[in-house]
């Protein structure tokens, strides 16, 4: 009797430890990959406690958190012959574990590598303008690149950007004198631009005042105000021709209606010979 108690016991402790043996944990960030005898499984584990048939089953955790991935500088042409150095950052996931453990090594620098090769692909296509300023499409373009093949392997790329251009310091300089030059140029023909206005203005001010000589009076006038009004020691004020010619003209008139009315009309003289 006493015999099958422990041999019960024997069996039991012998079960727990198999049973201990084939428990395993899989966190919530990770998914399990089953390989039976070798061939992996078409259904990966999901997180909590899983059971493997000891001796059988072997489980590989593939973690699907997203994965930041920083680019290497890669140096290259671009289009227009601009040599420059670009990095980047891949956001990367896993979406099908099964995949990302049976297709590829390592999915982590399988993804890395083709982010170098890419990017080193997209600056050979674009411009430097398009570099400096059309980086949205840059990423997309990016993306695309990265995630044909990734695909495969069970990984999608979430998004793809250019963090920073390295440009040549003459070409730095270069760009710097441009910029300069652009806004002298915006400058000047806002400049132009203001004294064209002004000149039309003046233009049919003048054309006003032509028909109105009272309107220059009062223009003159304010402008005198205007002086005035910063307390000057010496105030010089301009007489106009106008107002010149103006009383030579009434003065002329007045002269004439004068001489007119003190020169008597001539009479007739009767003839002295007529009787």
């Amino acid at each position: 009797m006493e015999g099958t108690v422990v041999a019960v016991v024997i069996v039991a402790v012998l079960f727990l430890l198999v049973l201990k043996s084939g428990m395993r944990v899989v966190n919530q960030v990770e998914r399990g990959v089953v390989f039976r005898w070798g061939k992996a499984m078409p259904n990966h584990r999901q997180p909590g406690i899983t059971f493997l048939i000891p001796f059988a089953d072997r489980m590989r955790k593939v973690n699907v958190q997203i994965v930041t991935m920083p680019v290497p500088t890669q140096e290259g042409i671009t289009r227009d012959n601009v040599s420059v150095k670009v990095d980047a950052v891949v956001y990367f996931r896993v979406t099908d574990p099964v995949r990302a453990a049976i297709e590829v090594q390592d999915y982590v620098f399988a993804v890395g590598q083709v982010a170098q090769s890419s990017l080193r692909s997209i600056i050979g296509k674009s411009d430097l303008d398009d570099l400096l300023s059309d980086r949205e499409r840059l990423h997309e373009g990016l993306a695309v690149m990265i995630d044909s093949p990734a695909a495969g392997w069970g990984v999608h790329i979430d998004r793809v950007e250019i963090k920073d251009v390295q440009l040549p310091e003459s070409l730095k300089r270069s760009m710097s004198r441009q910029a300069e030059a652009e806004r002298e140029r915006r400058a000047r023909v806002i400049t132009a631009d203001g004294e064209f206005q002004a000149a039309q203005q003046l233009a049919n001010a003048s054309r006003i005042m032509s028909d109105t000589p009272e309107a220059m009076q009062l223009r003159l006038l304010q402008t005198v105000v205007e002086v005035a009004a910063e307390k000057n020691s010496t105030l010089v004020m301009p007489f106009p021709v106008e107002l010149l010619r103006y009383f030579d003209r009434a003065a002329h008139n007045l002269g004439a209606n004068l001489s007119e009315k003190t020169v008597p009309a001539q009479q007739p003289q009767p003839d002295a010979g007529r009787p």
